[in-house]
């Protein structure tokens, strides 16, 4: 939506891996990250990382204490119990 609304144009963005392509022809530069901030835009990369995202929100809109209080608050200490969460890592088949 952020591209199609013409916001992306010349700004880093991520978006998840299967669609990552589409960013260039929105005028976005894409970058493989779980987070990216560029400016007053801010992506994230698939579902999981939507939970960076909020926290780096959070960090930007009221500091890290705040951010990490919150993280604290949602239990959020990923350790998946897998390596297969980008094509990157996951094994064939």
């Amino acid at each position: 939506m952020l591209g199609a609304a013409g916001l992306l144009k010349g700004k880093r963005a991520t978006c998840h891996w299967a669609a990552i392509e589409h960013l260039t022809a929105l005028g976005a530069v894409p970058v493989h990250e779980r987070v990216v901030v560029d400016g007053n835009v801010v992506t994230c990369a698939g579902v999981a990382s939507g939970i960076d995202f909020a926290l780096t929100l959070a960090a930007i809109l009221e500091g890290e204490l705040v951010a990490r209080e919150i993280q604290l608050q949602i239990e959020y200490d990923p350790a998946p119990p897998f390596r297969s969460g980008s094509p990157e890592t996951a094994s064939p088949g």
